[in-house]
């Protein structure tokens, strides 16, 4: 009887070992050069998303013992008035703010990409600033554009006649106008600049084209442009969720952790870090951040459903 090889015996999965480990023993310089990456979101990456999961079935304050508390953190939250106040505030700031964001860049950026206008790399880099400048900063200044008595808006009501605008005071009602304000200040440059990366991407022979056949410029920006662009818009509609669901600088450095009057500016945000870092419930911040997560996915996954598919494709 002839011999059987041993590559014959081995089975389908030992043979897939084998193979992985010889690769893996030819290409070590290369798995060296890349484990720095790897080692370091293992540890700050993958194990605290982790042990946070478990971390939010259990009651701990950072010091004492953990103790298992099983669903309770989630019912509580489920409860707990100040977590629907922060997450209605959230949702209201992040759509009422995007609206004029996203719409706002969308007009800019095709604006800026037309051949009629000139010094198209300072128009660029002048709406881009806010996004790289310091956000303790930006709102140093606009405290001190909102100031009551002595804020550059309040004068220039005064100066028109027109009662001044209490901003932090009152009901609060005017909080969640002055973070959204400052919010489109910040962010309506970052997404002009990835609609005008992705105008730049598409063929002008197309305008051409349409130019040649009568269309006016309603009909340009209607039929080609924005069926090519949604792609772009699906991008920047999943990154304004997560970035509207996150929002905790401005809100913060403006009106402090509380969120100001009535709480009229604690997002959502805001009140997982009082929770988890004020008040050490750290496993209540933790259920907090993954129910949080929930919502952003779920957003996430109807804006692809509802705005993945191009036009162009069907």
């Amino acid at each position: 009887m002839g011999q059987v090889s041993a590559t014959n015996i081995l089975s389908p999965a030992s043979l897939r070992r084998t193979t992985l480990w010889r690769e893996i023993r030819r290409n070590w310089v290369a798995y060296v050069y890349i484990s720095p990456f790897f080692i370091l979101f293992g540890i700050f990456g993958a194990f605290p998303i982790l042990y946070s999961f478990i971390l939010s079935f259990q009651q701990w304050n950072g010091i004492s013992p953990a103790q298992w508390v099983g669903f309770d953190n989630y019912f509580r939250l489920f409860q707990d008035r100040l977590f629907w106040l922060a997450m209605w505030n959230t949702v209201f700031i992040g759509v009422i703010a995007h609206i004029p964001i996203l719409g706002g860049a969308m007009v800019l950026a095709f604006i800026i990409n037309s051949a009629a206008v000139r010094f198209k790399h300072f128009y660029r880099s002048a709406y881009f600033l806010p996004v790289v400048t310091s956000p303790v900063a930006v709102s140093l200044i606009f405290s001190t554009l909102y100031g009551v008595r002595f804020g550059l808006i309040n004068w220039t009501l005064v100066t028109l006649g027109l009662p001044p605008i209490d901003w932090w005071g009152g009901n609060g009602e005017w909080i969640k106008p002055a973070i959204i304000i400052l919010f489109i200040w910040r962010w309506l440059g970052w997404n002009m600049i990835i609609y005008l990366a992705g105008l730049q991407g598409i063929n002008p022979e197309l305008y051409e084209v349409a130019a040649i056949d009568g269309a006016n410029l309603r009909q340009i920006f209607f039929h080609i442009t924005l069926p090519l662009l949604q792609p772009i818009i699906l991008f920047t509609l999943v990154l304004s969720t997560v970035g509207a669901m996150t929002i905790f600088d401005e809100p913060y450095l403006l009106v402090g952790a509380t969120g100001g009057t009535n709480n009229a500016g604690l997002t959502i945000a805001m009140y997982l870090y009082d929770r988890g870092f004020r008040f050490a419930h750290l496993g209540y911040a933790s259920a907090m951040a993954y129910v949080v997560s929930a919502v952003i996915v779920f957003v996430s996954v109807l804006n692809i459903r509802f705005f993945g598919r191009s036009r162009t494709e069907a």
